[in-house]
């Protein structure tokens, strides 16, 4: 090692040691690349040119990311690869020092460079995934990424610089859907081999480690002594004296030896690990292939068990004496065999959930007291019928609430007065602070409610008409099934009007389900034009397979109001058992367009909002991570939202709020498609549970049926060379948004008129 060390100083000694082994790992420092960033010839400076150009698949280089309000903008390395962006504090792993993780025939293995212990500590600080993501750009060199709840805000150091990156992001955004849309799974090809062959891959993977260890030492070698070659080269060229060169054209040719063996011994390194890997696929590949069979053959007979215990649960329940146990060891059979299925699963795949499973003939159900799943005579239509001795234990529930998806969307409005508000507001971030307190209210029913809202069948409309009481009329509709999607319009007389396109993304996490709404919800007052955009945080489910549910809100919620360019930014503290905040914990700071602070925003999204307005601030002490905070000096906080308390023995009527207490009552002149004419989501809450699963099934085989049908209508167009448009909403239009760019689904017009004439011609029949 000690003449290996030597070589790599620069002297001319030891050459014989690489003439039977891989050159050493005794030197760390390798001179400069050409091609590399960071202080190595392609980017010192944030925001230098990247590694690579845009249209490669991988491309890296400095930019600077917003942080928070305390340290604002710091200087990142970000690199883009397979769709994904992810940033690091330096660029140690993508150096020719570091660690990083590489593929041999789709096994992961870790192939490790030389670097200093600075670079071995070096790690991933976050990760977005550009398939489901937006890009936007504020200014010349501003870029904003967001997807759900995660968003980035980046700098670039010019106007050319911010162009490539946009340029990479949706070339590689473009590319992500286009394999998304293929569905093409390769989990399979990636996963591990069985316990009993693990112990055979055991020693090749080691040996192609090491190998892949030597080809890298090769090549830093070879920059290094190439590197060195070239200097030499260009000294011997300015010679002037004719006594230096004899010495340097030693010097020469024994670094053009140098570089020479290192080469020889670069491709015999390569001949080996080619050798090696080709005597190795044939069997990994039957190792995988048998996996996959395997794989499959496991969720078959999972399914078989579910259909069977389906089966067997519809059969105890001719027996009351054993209703009650069955249909509990039902449900502990087919959640765990949900959470199976879920286990499998890549958890970077969406996953979607049905209100029921293609085949399965009965609703997945739990035994429970029906006197806690029926709302109160006074409250619901329906529910009156019966008296609580005629309930017997053959009763079960399902794991949906009597409403709609519609309907809980149509419940952000629940605190209406508060746009009411903000429209008398005289300043802009006065204005914001209302609006912030707004988008944090929608959230405040979400607490003890842990049923599912039924799906919306495409088509499927709800509406709340308003308009004398309060001021407002509201329409949603259904305008996708896959992926499930539905548009928002809402129109008040009071100022203001508000739209959003939700898309739900869910991902099941093993012991939690998140859930993630995709899309963006728009505010726009009349008076003053001022236009607010945010998005809402993830919602997270635990305890799906062991324990009472909960449910948590987590993640940021940026708002801008696009015309004065104010902001808030408001932080859902996740819930930690170690932590001493308080549950359910909001905070924001509003600023104007210069990024001054005017009002604190702090409370619980369960509970209430109050705001602050800021009359000083100042840089306070430096935390144990060296964070420096700011002290924001304010006025005694302001009330601005607070929780309505719930109705009397909410707890036995799924734990509506008053204004989803009224939401499934029974109105006359809505659409034919509104969701409160939906029969099963009308029969379960009514109680007849039976029905409202047949119901259901008969709803979703005709939702098939139609779908089938436009699948092949798609396919007859497309052998015949035409377009086919696909499913078309009734009441909103695709456009792409003017201010985020996505393209959405807004009202065009028409609903109210055709109530107003009573002309539901037009409408399809869904139900």
């Amino acid at each position: 090692m000690g003449k290996a060390a030597a070589l790599c100083g620069g002297g001319t000694r030891g050459l014989v040691s690489l003439l039977s082994a891989v050159p050493c790992l005794a030197c760390h420092e390798l001179p400069a690349m050409s091609g590399e960033p960071g202080g190595r010839g392609g980017g010192g400076p944030a925001g230098g040119p990247p590694a690579a150009p845009p249209g490669s698949d991988t491309y890296k280089g400095w930019l600077f990311k917003w942080t928070n309000y305390l340290k604002g903008y710091q200087r990142r390395w970000f690199v883009l690869s397979n769709g994904l962006l992810s940033y690091y504090r330096s660029s140690a792993t993508v150096r020719s020092g570091g660690s990083s993780w590489k593929r041999v025939k789709n096994t992961p293995v870790l192939v490790r460079k030389m670097g200093t212990q600075a670079e071995m500590a070096h790690t991933c600080r976050g990760t977005i995934n550009l398939s489901t993501a937006h890009i936007d750009t504020e200014d010349s060199c501003n870029i904003v990424l967001s997807n759900g709840g995660r968003t980035y805000h980046l700098k670039a150091n010019s106007e050319v610089e911010r162009q490539r990156w946009v340029t990479a992001l949706e070339l590689a955004k473009a590319k992500a859907i286009r394999m998304r849309n293929n569905q093409s799974d390769d989990s399979g090809d990636e996963e591990p081999a069985s316990q009993s062959d693990k112990s055979e891959l055991h020693g090749p993977l080691k040996t192609l480690s090491s190998k892949l260890e030597d080809l890298s030492t090769c090549n830093e070698l070879i920059a290094k002594h190439g590197a060195a070659l070239q200097r030499s080269l260009s000294e011997l060229e300015n010679l002037r004296l004719p006594a230096d060169s004899g010495e340097k054209i030693k010097a020469v040719n024994e670094r053009a030896t140098l570089f020479r063996i290192t080469s020889n011994a670069m491709i015999n390194a390569c001949r080996d690990f080619l050798d090696l890997a080709e005597s190795h696929s044939r069997k990994w590949q039957r190792l995988l292939q048998h996996e996959r069979e395997q794989r499959i053959r496991l969720e078959e007979t999972i399914e078989q068990l579910a259909k069977q215990h389906n089966s067997l649960e519809r059969a105890c329940r001719g027996a009351p004496g054993l209703a009650s146990g069955t249909a509990s060891i039902s449900s502990t059979a087919k959640g765990s065999v949900q959470s199976a299925k879920g286990e499998a699963s890549d958890e970077d795949e969406e996953t979607e959930y049905f209100d029921a499973m293609e085949d399965a003939p009965a609703f997945i159900t739990v035994t429970a007291d029906p006197k806690h799943h029926r709302r109160s005579g006074s409250n619901l239509s329906g529910a009156s019928e019966g008296h609580p001795e005629d309930w017997n234990l053959e009763d079960s529930v399902n794991f949906n609430e009597p409403l709609s998806m519609l309907q809980r969307l149509t419940e952000d409005l629940e605190y209406h007065e508060l746009l009411d508000k903000a429209v008398k507001c005289e300043s802009s971030t006065e204005q914001m602070c209302f609006v912030a307190a707004f988008s944090v209210s929608s959230y405040s029913t979400t607490v003890h409610r842990t049923a599912k809202p039924f799906n919306p069948l495409l088509g499927e409309t709800f509406e709340l008409d308003r308009l004398e009481e309060l001021g407002f009329r509201s329409l949603c509709e259904q305008v996708s099934h896959h992926p499930p999607a539905a548009a928002h319009h809402v129109y008040s007389r009071r100022g203001w009007t508000l739209w959003q396109d939700i898309t739900i993304s869910s991902k099941f996490r093993g012991k939690y389900l998140s859930i993630m709404p995709l899309g963006a919800i728009h505010l726009e007052f009349h008076s003053s034009g001022n236009h607010y955009v945010w998005r809402k945080v993830t919602s997270t489910v635990h305890n799906i397979i062991v324990g009472k549910l909960w449910i948590d809100q987590s993640g940021e919620i940026e708002i801008v109001n696009h015309k004065s360019k104010d902001k808030c930014q408001l932080k859902f503290t996740p819930y930690s058992y170690f932590s001493r905040d308080v549950p359910r914990k909001v905070t924001g700071v509003v600023s104007d367009a210069d990024g001054k602070a005017h009002y604190v925003m702090s409370g619980t999204w369960d509970e209430k909002m109050e705001c602050s307005k800021i009359v000083h601030s100042s840089h306070g002490s430096t935390s144990t991570e060296g964070k420096q905070k700011t002290v924001y000096q304010t006025l005694s906080p302001k009330v601005l939202w607070r929780k309505y308390p719930l109705p009397e023995n909410a707890e036995n009527m799924y734990f509506f709020s008053e204004l989803a207490l009224t939401l499934n009552e029974p109105e006359e002149r809505v659409a034919p498609t509104d969701s409160r004419l939906r029969p099963d989501q009308r029969l379960m809450e009514s109680g007849r549970w039976d029905e409202a699963n047949v119901e259901k099934q008969r709803l979703e085989e005709k939702q098939r049926a139609v779908r089938r049908r436009r699948e092949a209508e798609a396919v007859e167009a497309l052998e015949e060379g035409k377009d086919y448009e696909g499913y078309i909403p009734l009441w909103f239009e695709r456009k792409v948004d003017a201010v985020t760019g996505e393209l959405i689904c807004v009202y065009k017009g028409g609903y109210w008129e055709a109530k107003d004439r009573q002309d539901w011609s037009v409408c399809p029949d869904i139900f």
